[in-house]
């Protein structure tokens, strides 16, 4: 047995070893000794069982997540994301990510495009995230519910602030005028919509997610602004806007659908509209999505590559006339969601329990990680349909606001 245990540990120490010391973590194996010394105030990785080490081996991405879930594996002097982040951050060459990273290569091409995204579908994949329950999303979101990526001018902005300047930017970035009729794809919680109502637009907000409709109706009857919610698909949509929003829902299309979501802001844009996408993407080639991002958080869930959004965008009459990526912006926002949900994770077991709060915090730390890596952005891409520039600068896109400090009748918190 003593020779099986050597044998075993040094099978370990081969395929985890060289990745665990350059990344600075320490292992400790279920016999309670440590493997490999962790680096000055770095995390221990503790395996509580000999099978996780082969496991994670053969699908990384997912049984890691899974063990940490399962309290199979513990984080000592450190939580998950102080791993994640030194997992990440090193060229991933060891074995353990080289055979994930082939599978990748091999599969890619063909698991990407046989997702199609019909109507029920994309009814069932947005149930299973949006609608785990509005208090949910209030335990770490800002008090205006947006759940997608802020804008920081300063490192001091809290994410209310942030999250005030990303619609800001937004609008800034539409020309909008008083009287234009907006169409808003993915409303989510209603914020975005309400801030184009005020500043002009009569605005219609698309979600399929039930609680979100629910919530975004209730703050609407307290706002008293020109917008209208509908549980709706987008592609049932037949009137024309002067302007377009969809923040934060193109992830969910997926690839076999591309060409149609664009063919459909088409038909929705007027001939002198502009439309404002903001979607998280890759900056390099398309790949597969993380296994445990569509099996736990986003069923269904697709990130694009720049290249397969403007080659759906070329096949219509749309123009692409701006594009900004915004690395750091998420990473900090991710970092706030985490630090909340943190704060309120005992309110998070009482609602589920502990391996749901795990998961959630491997996913919003993973998340964070991928974008302070670069691995992750999101792409803001302006589009209209005729030729003429939208401006001879980009200087209306920094107009700054007067006040900062308006907002709408926001939902009541669910955290004290």
């Amino acid at each position: 047995m003593a020779i099986i245990g050597a044998m075993l540990k040094a099978l370990i120490g081969q395929t985890y070893g060289q990745f665990f010391r350059r990344s600075g973590l320490g292992l400790r194996t279920p016999d309670g000794n440590i493997l490999i010394a962790p680096g000055l105030s770095s995390p221990t990785d503790y395996f509580r069982r000999w099978l996780d080490f082969f496991s994670i081996l053969l699908n990384p991405d997912v049984k890691f997540a899974e063990a940490f879930a399962d309290g199979h594996i513990e984080i000592e002097n450190g939580r998950i994301y102080d791993v994640i982040i030194r997992l990440s951050t090193p060229k991933n060459d060891a074995l353990m990510f080289r055979l994930a990273e082939y599978w990748h290569l091999v599969s890619s091409p063909f698991l990407a495009w046989v997702e199609g995204r019909t109507p029920k579908q994309s009814k069932a994949n947005v149930h299973a995230h949006y609608d785990l329950g509005n208090d949910l999303y209030q335990l770490f979101l800002d008090q205006d519910m947006q759940y997608s990526c802020a804008y920081f001018a300063h490192d001091s902005d809290s994410l209310e602030t942030a999250q005030k300047r990303k619609k800001q930017h937004i609008i800034n970035k539409l020309l909008l005028k008083p009287g234009m009729t907006c169409l808003d794809i993915g409303c989510g919680w209603g914020g975005l919509s309400f801030d184009l109502a005020r500043n002009g637009g009569k605005v219609t907000g698309l979600t399929l997610s039930e609680e979100q409709f629910a919530l975004a109706a209730q703050r609407q009857k307290k706002n008293d602004l020109d917008v209208e919610f509908l549980l709706q698909d987008y592609r049932q949509e037949i009137r024309q806007f002067d302007r377009i929003t969809s923040v934060g829902m193109f992830e969910h299309v997926g690839p076999a659908m591309f060409r149609r979501y664009f063919d459909q802001v088409d038909r929705n844009l007027k001939p002198d509209g502009i439309a404002l996408i903001h979607t998280i993407g890759r900056p390099k080639s398309p790949r597969r999505v993380s296994r445990f991002i569509t099996k736990y958080i986003f069923p269904g869930g697709y990130i694009p590559s720049l290249s397969q959004i403007t080659t759906a965008v070329e096949k219509t009459d749309l123009l692409i006339t701006d594009v900004e990526c915004l690395y750091w912006h998420y990473a900090e926002t991710l970092k706030h969601w985490r630090v909340r949900f943190l704060e309120n994770r005992h309110i998070a077991v009482k609602m589920y329990d502990e391996r749901f709060a795990r998961i959630w915090e491997f996913y919003l730390a993973g998340c964070e990680a991928a974008f302070r890596t670069k691995e992750l952005t999101v792409f803001q891409i302006q589009l209209r349909k005729r030729s003429s520039p939208v401006s001879m600068t980009r200087d209306y896109i920094y107009q700054s606001p007067e006040d900062w400090t308006a907002t709408d009748a926001a939902p009541e918190r669910a955290h004290g």
